[in-house]
Formats: structure tokens, C-alpha cells, sequence
């Protein structure tokens, strides 16, 4: 157990946003690291929908006691238009999942990026090293992070397969910003361009990615020792981490990904406790039920 030093912010208060958010384990995760470094600050689940994001932000200026918000969909786009102010990466992929709220009357917001962070941490931490062929399932803004998290493990070339080729136009351009070649295939081409890959991240929403492991399973057998990273976390394990798995490849759960990103909030709510980063992570991974890797 960390003490709060004496600078440490007190009687604070943080939230992860978005609809649905029930099913969220951010407030599991923060709880729990809070605890361990001594701070105190409260962390709920608020099921916040587009129409209601402007004014729920305009009551986080007024509210005084704010010091952060966690962000998921189907909010990451809109929150990056909201803030004051953005960092990279997130200012080049216009995607934010992190909100620090300033202290004072007038408070600034500035949106970060730690999916990023997620992906890059939680793949390292699995053994996958610099990906020579490297898939994205999906082109939304989960799909931007991941495309940043695989150009900070090295990835030249990323391939992202969407059902609708021109809604991932913008992953060209950030590829293009980050020094990533960013090549749009067809769904159709999934199944082929998945058996061939050495690292795949799935952003797809839960069982979504389903008929795709029963073609993965139904055609001839296939061998992998890749790295998946499917970032639906429940139900786990997915039916394409199951399929991924028999055929010899490293499945790493959502869940990873959602605490090594959740670290990085955490230090950046509160950069004085929160820079213990070790005890952060084993704080979230114990309360989770996750074996730290």
C-alpha cells in the first residue's frame, strides 16, 4: 500500500463515459489502483449517449471536483471536439479516450490517447515482437489506435479489412502522418489475409468477429505462432481468439489491453502517485483477476 504524498489531490472525482457502459471494468480497475496509491478519488460508470455528450462536458467545467474521464464509444470521435486542447497521439488520429480536467474555477480539458498505449503494451508484454504482416479488424476509432499502437512496435505495413473500404480513408491519412503504410482490403479477402499475419487486432465489437473464426475453422487447417489481440472482452475468450489458439497462435484477452491503457490514465489524472506505474498495474491486474505479464 502507497501513502498519498502530500501534494496528492484529495475528495477528487473521475468516470468512464458512454452507452452502454454497464458492462465497463474501468471502474474495477481505477478503484482498485486508487486504493493502492492512497488517493482519494471516486470512479463511476456513466452511461452518457452523443445527444447528452456537450452538456455532461459543460457540467464537468462547472463541477469543481473533476479530475478525469475515461471515454469509450460511441463518444472518442465527438469528446476530441469537445476539448481544449489535444497530445499526441491523439491530436493525429482525432480519436480521444482520456479527458484530464485542470484545477480552478475555469478548468482546462485536455484529451490523450492511452489506447495506444493499451495496444502497444499489452502486445509487447505478450511476446509479439516487430510485426512483419499485421492485420486490423475493423476501421473505427479503436482501429486508429491500433494502427499507432503497431507503428510504435515497428510495423512498416498494416492491413485493415473493413466491410465498407471508403470509411477507413482516414486510417490512410494517420498511417501516412505516423510513416505507416496503411492498405484497405476488402472483408471478403478476411479470412486469407488473417491466416497469413503474424500479429491481427480485432476491434470489432463482441461476436462480431464470429463468422469470421467459422471460416477460419471450416477451411483447410491452418498454423499460426502470431499474436492476436481482440479487444472484446466479453464474452471471453472470443470465437476467434478460440480458433486463433488451436491453431498455435498467442491470444491476448481485451482485458490486457484495457489495463495497460488504464495505467496511463491513471498517471496522467494524477502524475505524482500515479507515476508508479508497477504498482498500478499489479494493482489492476489482482482486482481483475489477470496474471501480469
Amino acid at each position: 500500500m502507497h501513502a498519498a504524498g502530500p501534494t496528492a489531490p484529495r475528495g477528487r472525482r473521475a468516470a468512464v463515459i458512454g452507452s452502454p457502459i454497464s458492462h465497463s471494468k474501468s471502474p474495477l480497475l481505477h478503484t482498485a489502483a486508487y486504493r493502492a496509491l492512497g488517493v482519494d478519488c471516486s470512479y463511476a460508470a456513466v452511461d452518457v449517449d452523443e445527444a447528452g455528450l456537450a452538456a455532461f462536458i459543460d457540467g464537468v467545467r462547472t463541477g469543481g471536483t473533476w479530475r478525469g474521464l475515461s471515454v469509450t464509444m460511441p463518444l472518442k470521435g465527438a469528446v476530441a471536439r469537445l476539448v481544449d486542447s489535444t497530445t499526441a497521439p491523439a491530436s493525429v488520429l482525432g480519436v480521444v479516450n482520456t479527458v484530464v480536467v485542470g484545477d480552478g474555477p475555469h478548468p482546462t480539458l485536455i484529451g490523450h490517447n492511452t489506447d495506444v498505449a493499451g495496444v502497444a503494451h499489452a502486445l509487447a508484454a505478450a511476446g509479439a515482437g516487430t510485426p512483419r504482416r499485421a492485420v486490423v479488424l475493423g476501421g473505427g476509432g479503436t482501429a486508429a489506435a491500433a494502427v499507432a499502437g503497431l507503428a510504435q512496435l515497428g510495423a512498416g505495413t498494416v492491413s485493415v479489412l473493413v466491410r465498407r473500404p471508403d470509411a477507413a480513408a482516414a486510417l490512410q491519412r494517420i498511417g501516412a502522418a505516423l510513416g505507416v503504410a496503411v492498405a484497405v482490403v476488402p472483408w471478403a479477402s478476411a479470412a486469407d489475409a488473417v491466416r497469413t499475419s503474424d500479429v491481427v487486432v480485432s476491434t470489432l465489437p463482441p461476436r462480431a468477429a464470429d463468422p469470421l473464426a467459422g471460416e477460419l475453422t471450416a477451411g483447410a487447417p491452418f498454423h499460426t505462432d502470431g499474436t492476436l489481440l481482440d479487444v472484446a472482452y466479453d464474452p471471453w475468450p472470443s470465437r476467434l481468439a478460440e480458433a486463433w489458439e488451436r491453431a498455435g497462435g498467442r491470444i491476448v484477452p481485451g482485458l490486457d489491453m484495457l489495463i495497460h491503457q488504464a495505467v496511463e490514465q491513471v498517471a496522467l489524472f494524477f502524475p505524482g502517485a500515479g507515476g508508479d506505474r508497477a504498482a498500478v498495474l499489479r494493482a489492476m491486474c489482482d482486482a481483475a483477476g489477470v496474471t501480469r505479464r
